[in-house]
């Protein structure tokens, strides 16, 4: 075995072991490159590159949008908006249970558009909504499952912080492919095209779910509904401003009016006026001292994986998966193939931005230099478009599902772990079926952002 698959195999096991993700990412990297370096195959003068690095992930002008979003999530969860449109959506979608399944997916398709934290979905949908749904008679399968699925569409549906990290991943892949073809005047690849590409696929996603859940809950009668004055009051003030609030930040990336980091700020100042007279100082402070903790985790992963993917590169540990991916039969759609089946079993192991800082940058490039099977280059956006869909099943699949984590620590103890694993099977098929969809039709992915810029 070579240096860079068995420095590949450590970092998997150290991170299987449960060492933290950015220190595991970034420590062993280091240590192995001076291990390697003493046995003369690594070439230490790399690590001078490290940091402009880290100074360009600090500067980099997308990946600001991911603290604006992450507050603007964190306050709408907190001021009990959530709250309001899953009574309201309760009220729009009637007393049956199929109605009550269907208005979790849809407030979750809200809550994904508006924050696109899937902790704060999980955690807010299964307080309120799990109890109501399980005295309703709905299954405890059905109802966790259909929870923990809803509070995951903040992954595919934009503005999603899944998004803006691949989308700067993908960016950068379709920029080395195309500097290593000799083409050095590339069309970028942005966030927003992302953002664009992945709008349909996400709403398509929410129809399966939502179409499953009317099958098995088909006349199974009806559930009990709080009592509201005026219903439509209730409904109209429960969702428009969220949906207003929704608008504004994805009309405006998707427009082109602003960049997702200005849109950002945008939604981090409406959502604190949506919130207005609902947070209290405490409220406040619990809000800000969160996003300080999620936002640090995140860009010190980022910092780790950029160590990472150094190390490897210098070991010749690319041109190892340039071979590999290469060499398997099928061609393109071959390569294509291994790499989802790959990204959707790490998923089980590993979280999604391990995944798209460790995993994506190594085989992005590769896939994106060949060619589709009618001579056309391969679409950066139809391939993230594909990898979102695909990291989306991480959330869901045992045993470091981290939706699965969220939801049992707020479900009832009739909501066993086991119950939660079988209920999310049906939700798991229904996301390689998007999957599946995607690569079969990838007009689903390219139409809008080809749309768009046709304008």
């Amino acid at each position: 075995m070579t240096a860079d698959l068995i420095f590949l195999c450590t970092i998997v096991v150290a991170l299987l072991a449960g060492y933290p993700v950015a220190l595991t990412l970034g420590g062993v990297s280091i240590l192995f490159g001076l291990a390697a370096a003493a046995l003369g195959l690594f070439d230490l003068t790399l690590f001078n590159a490290l940091p402009s690095r880290i100074f360009g992930i600090m500067s980099n002008s997308v990946l600001i949008a991911i603290p604006l979003f992450v507050f603007m999530g964190l306050v709408l969860e907190r001021s009990r908006i959530a709250a309001d449109m899953l009574r309201a959506a309760s009220q729009l979608f009637g007393s049956s249970r199929s109605g009550m399944t269907v208005s979790v997916t849809f407030v979750g398709m809200l809550m994904a558009a508006s924050t696109g934290i899937v902790g704060a979905s999980v955690v807010t949908l299964g307080l309120l909504a799990l109890p109501p749904l399980l005295r309703s008679g709905v299954s405890p399968a059905l109802a966790g499952g259909s929870i923990a699925a809803a509070g995951t569409l903040g992954q595919i549906i934009p503005p999603s912080i899944v998004l803006i990290v691949l989308g700067d991943q993908m960016s950068n892949a379709w920029q080395k492919m195309q500097m290593d073809a000799g083409n050095f005047s590339a069309d970028a690849v942005s966030v927003a095209d992302l953002f664009a590409g992945a709008l349909i696929p996400g709403l398509m996603l929410f129809a399966l779910y939502v179409i499953y859940q009317i099958v098995v809950t088909r006349n199974k009668g009806t559930a009990p509904q709080d009592n509201e004055a005026d219903a439509s009051i209730s409904v109209f003030h429960a969702l428009l401003p969220p949906l207003l609030l929704i608008l504004a930040v994805l009309g405006s990336i998707l427009a082109g009016v602003a960049t997702p980091s200005e849109a950002a700020s945008v939604g981090a100042v409406g959502a604190l006026l949506l919130a207005a007279g609902k947070l209290d100082r405490t409220s406040f402070k619990s809000v800000l001292a969160e996003s300080v903790n999620l936002i640090s985790m995140i860009f010190m992963i980022i910092i780790g994986a950029s160590i990472f993917a150094l190390v490897f590169r210098g070991l010749g540990g690319e041109d190892t998966v340039n071979r590999l991916l290469s060499d398997l039969p099928g061609g393109t759609y071959g390569a294509l193939l291994i790499a989802m089946l790959v990204i959707f079993l790490l998923g089980f192991v590993l979280e999604f931005l391990e995944i798209t800082f460790a995993v994506v940058p190594l085989i992005a490039p590769v896939l994106l230099a060949m060619p589709m099977p009618d001579g056309s280059p391969m679409s950066p956006v139809w391939l993230g478009v594909l990898i979102a869909l695909n990291l989306q099943t991480s959330f869901l699949t045992p045993p470091f599902g981290l939706s699965l984590f969220y939801l049992r620590s707020v479900a009832p103890d009739s909501l066993s772990t086991m119950t939660l694993y079988r209920g999310i099977v049906p939700f798991v098929i229904l996301q390689l079926v998007a999957v599946f969809l995607v690569a079969l039709f990838p007009a689903l992915a390219t139409f809008l952002p080809d749309f768009l810029l046709s304008r």
